[in-house]
């Protein structure tokens, strides 16, 4: 475990600010699409998302680093059409949170960690919401099959694509 301060901690911390940067891009399209029905679950999600965005980079630039900037646009990972594969798009956007704040979660100590933990457990609590499957360790892909389908591949890393 780091001290809180070192590469390994500002790397988890890019990464994680990496993915908020996408989940609030891959809001944007997931509320043109929802549906009024749960437009107000997409609404708070991306709040949610732009507020650990804003966190993450004053951590980061507070380590005297320069926060990783968004992109202008990202490859979503399958074609968004309807208000169905924009819940799709949700619970991929969540997952995939969750996994870099796992791996900041591992990187970190103290107060941070703690931060990392509940930011972690928020995103696997979305994801479940949207997609109606849980897993049993968030965040960990190895161990990440959704309950009830023990041969169910693990999802797919965390990248800069939401």
């Amino acid at each position: 475990m780091s001290d809180g301060t070192g590469t390994e901690v500002l790397k988890a911390l890019q990464a994680a600010l990496a993915a908020e940067h996408a989940a609030v891009y891959g809001y944007g399209v997931v509320g043109g699409l929802i549906g009024s029905r749960r437009q107000t679950e997409a609404r708070s999600a991306y709040d949610a998302h732009r507020a650990g965005r804003d966190t993450l980079a004053r951590t980061v630039r507070d380590l005297g680093a320069t926060p990783v900037a968004a992109s202008a646009a990202y490859a979503l990972p399958f074609d968004v059409t309807d208000a169905a594969t924009a819940v799709r798009l949700a619970a991929e956007l969540e997952a995939r949170v969750a996994d870099v704040y796992s791996d900041l979660v591992r990187a970190s100590s103290g107060a941070r960690r703690g931060s990392a933990a509940a930011a972690l457990r928020e995103a696997a609590v979305r994801a479940v919401r949207w997609s109606g499957e849980s897993v049993a360790f968030p965040g960990l892909a190895e161990r990440d099959a959704p309950l009830g389908r023990a041969g169910a591949s693990a999802s797919p890393s965390a990248s800069s694509t939401p």
